[in-house]
């Protein structure tokens, strides 16, 4: 029993030593440039539009090879109409960006926002042993500042704010 016991130790301890091995490893869902060869990418794959009878046959365009098709994917155009918009009109940001710059802009925003950031993870790094076993303190450095998604869901519903549904909580 003493000998099953002790080989059960030395398995347990070997798993741990080989689990600490490659310390640099990013966790895969937080960084968001991973180049992950191999994986199936989910956005690659885009469904046609629904196939439609036309009105009049004799009024359809000759086939081109090469042309565009009438169940041919169109993002942007879509996105635009479903907006409300006009894709013909083609598409401008200037309302967009004016309207969100007229209080003010900081032209090095990005900067800024890089120097606060690392300041801030340098200052919650985790303890000791966190950083010693390099354990994902991520979550709980930014606890302070991420929001309570069904409290907020709760807060707009008596407000009579029409929501999505969401998922339970606990589900993930």
């Amino acid at each position: 029993m003493q000998r099953k016991a002790m080989i059960l130790v030395g398995m347990v301890g070997a798993a741990l030593a080989l689990s600490a091995c490659d310390r640099n490893k990013q966790p895969q869902l937080l960084n968001v440039k991973s180049n992950q060869e191999g994986g199936p990418d989910e956005f690659a794959v885009l469904p046609n539009k629904p196939l439609t009878l036309p009105d009049n046959y004799n009024a359809l365009p000759a086939p081109t090879k090469g042309g565009s098709n009438r169940t041919d994917v169109t993002p942007l155009q879509d996105a635009v109409v479903a907006l409300g918009g006009n894709p013909n009109a083609g598409i401008s940001d200037g309302a967009l960006v004016n309207h969100a710059s007229r209080f003010g802009v900081t032209p090095n925003i990005r900067t800024a926002l890089a120097t606060e950031d690392l300041e801030f993870r340098r200052k919650n790094d985790g303890r000791l042993l966190e950083r010693l076993f390099n354990v994902n303190v991520y979550f709980k450095a930014y606890r302070k500042q991420s929001l309570d998604q069904y409290a907020e869901l709760e807060r707009l519903r008596r407000l009579g704010v029409r929501t999505n549904s969401a998922p339970p909580e606990g589900y993930e």
